[in-house]
């Protein structure tokens, strides 16, 4: 049985594991929080490294993207270092190559309408291939990097000025705790309002679920809402709060959607090269082999 391990710096109250099969290989996917210790988490992956087939880094990316650059973050590097044989991901490929074709398949399908709408995007250094396919297919974009990320009234609207914002802040930011960067620990657990009018503003919201989760309003009636790492708990909160459609772009496992980090971890085991070695027909053959389909889920119903 092969098994993938994701480290998340994220809460452990979200600690999961399951048993399934991948392309007809059976495998054991554990997702370990730390409730924001790095220090936990090297351990972590350290005590899994040579054991497990994979290893992910959940709550946390490695390499943020902008420009055609990549900015590596100070702690991510530290848990990856953890590990000297079993590879570390963090689905960075994932988010690069499948999720913008994913995106269009949803539109090509009737899915998803995203010509003429308004779209927010929690953070186009996290999900650029996202930030990208949106106003491709005809959209009009907000990016929240400022907004969310460092919590600077200031609004992005176009790739270059992310690039910009980007070059200017982020080898400071890449060196600061991923706590103050991203929700960690308690903090998943908790939610505030913050920049409200965007997500009223905006008819889709997209990105990573726990920026989602811990700004988004009390009333998104009608909103659209694509993203991942979604849990029953969590579908039942945006019911609540009126959202349409939900939308999760990786594959349901027991019911429930992994991060990323998750679904590259089980591309590079059932590859068995390391994940620098994956080509975009890699993942695009993989995916076949998983018969990989997002999730669409009308919460109006």
């Amino acid at each position: 049985m092969k098994h993938v391990v994701s480290v998340s710096l994220g809460s452990s109250l979200r600690n999961r594991s399951v048993q399934m099969s991948f392309a007809g290989a059976p495998f054991r996917v554990d997702r370990l929080g730390t409730d924001g210790d790095v220090h936990r988490a090297e351990e972590l992956i350290a005590e899994h490294d040579g054991k497990a087939d994979a290893i992910g880094l959940g709550g946390v990316d490695r390499y943020l993207v902008a420009g055609g650059r990549r900015y590596e973050l100070r702690d991510a590097a530290r848990m990856a270092r953890a590990a000297t044989q079993t590879p570390v991901v963090d689905g960075g490929g994932i988010k690069r190559v499948l999720e913008p074709l994913l995106l269009r398949r949803l539109v090509e399908e009737g899915m998803l309408e995203v010509a003429g709408k308004r779209v927010l995007v929690m953070c186009a250094v996290d999900r650029p291939g996202m930030a990208e396919t949106f106003p491709a297919l005809g959209a009009q974009v907000v990016y929240g990097d400022l907004l969310y990320a460092v919590g600077v009234p200031i609004p992005l609207r176009t790739l270059k000025q992310v690039a910009v914002v980007a070059a200017m802040f982020l080898p400071l930011l890449c060196r600061l705790p991923m706590s103050l960067l991203y929700p960690t620990g308690k903090q998943q657990e908790s939610g505030h309002t913050k920049y409200a009018k965007y997500f009223e503003w905006a008819d889709i919201t997209a990105g990573d679920f726990q920026f989602i989760r811990r700004y988004m309003p009390e009333q998104m009636e009608g909103k659209v809402v694509v993203t991942n790492t979604t849990r029953t708990g969590d579908v039942d909160e945006m019911r609540k709060r009126g959202v349409a459609r939900l939308i999760t772009l990786t594959p349901s496992i027991g019911g429930e959607s992994f991060g990323a980090n998750v679904m590259e971890g089980v591309f590079v085991a059932l590859a068995g090269k390391p994940p620098d070695d994956l080509t975009e027909d890699d993942y695009l053959r993989l995916a076949e082999q998983i018969n990989w389909k997002p999730g669409v889920t009308d919460l109006a119903a």
